[in-house]
């Protein structure tokens, strides 16, 4: 099978591969701190069983990365993704300026990723993402091996940015 043939297997980052525990304070005080948030996000510890599933899945699937994360933090997060070992792929990151809530960006960047290939399943930790893919008939396998805070979830249900 060719690498174009394979199916593919998108899995999120913050919460599903990374766990940003260790700096979900930053969105706990007012105003929120995004420029913290994301300025820690190098230093998050790998999430065991995220980080299984998108290798076990490399061996069949090409591996696709999409996440709320806006684009001015491609090379923390590409730097990130090699040294924890995982699969190389292809990153869909937010628009520095795209505002809309996670469930929306990532089911345009899904459909878009289906037009053309396959995908076997989409691996996110956010229920409304979730609820949104399996609504639009994707498979999806819900990352619920970390804990996220209540001000995260905010965060990416109305404000858009993770």
């Amino acid at each position: 099978m060719t690498l174009d043939a394979r199916p593919l297997a998108v899995f999120d980052l913050d919460g599903t591969l990374a766990d940003t525990a260790h700096r979900q304070r930053f969105l706990e005080r007012r105003p929120r701190d995004w420029d913290g948030f994301f300025a820690a996000a190098p230093h998050d510890p790998p999430l065991a069983r995220g980080v299984a599933l998108a290798l076990d899945s490399a061996r069949e699937c090409e591996v696709v990365y999409l996440t709320g994360r806006p684009e001015r933090c491609r090379a923390d997060t590409e730097a990130w993704l090699a040294a924890q070992g995982l699969p190389a792929g292809v990153l869909n990151m937010r628009r520095n300026d795209d505002r809309r809530p996670a469930r929306r960006t990532k089911l345009d960047v899904l459909r878009r990723l289906a037009r053309g290939r396959t995908v076997r399943m989409l691996v996110d930790d956010d229920e409304l993402v979730c609820d949104e893919a399996e609504h639009a008939g994707f498979t999806v396998v819900r990352a619920r091996w970390a804990s996220t805070s209540a001000a995260l979830k905010d965060a990416q249900e109305r404000e858009g940015r993770t």
